[in-house]
């Protein structure tokens, strides 16, 4: 069974940074893609940013040329780079990762980042 464990997760200021990390666990065969949803109070599980095996990635208009993911396949982890954070960042941030050829299908339980203004 892969379990994911995201960390890095705090209480920053306004322009400040995080990394957050999410390590894959159980042997994970086949790991396609992997991504980084996020869920703010009241609102919509929404997609942050994702990369598949090859490195391509993908990012949502409010985060481009702020949030950076990157991945290590040879550990199975996936890093979510966030640079001049927002108080609207502010949210439960979750990874997600899909076997080749599936969905996601497997979640971290959430780490939490809180922008104050």
């Amino acid at each position: 069974q892969v379990q994911l464990a995201e960390s890095g997760g705090g209480l920053v200021e306004a322009g400040d940074s995080l990394e957050l990390s999410c390590e894959a666990s159980g042997r994970p065969s086949s790991v396609g893609a992997m991504a980084w949803f996020r869920q703010a109070p009241g609102k919509r599980r929404e997609v942050v940013a994702s990369i598949t095996n090859d490195g391509t990635t993908n990012y949502a208009d409010s985060v481009k040329g702020r949030f950076t993911v990157s991945r290590d396949n040879a550990k199975n982890t996936a890093y979510l780079q966030m640079n001049s954070l927002k108080p609207e960042d502010t949210a439960v941030y979750y990874c997600t990762l899909a076997l080749e050829g599936e969905a996601y299908n497997f979640w971290g339980q959430g780490t939490q980042v809180t922008v104050s203004s």
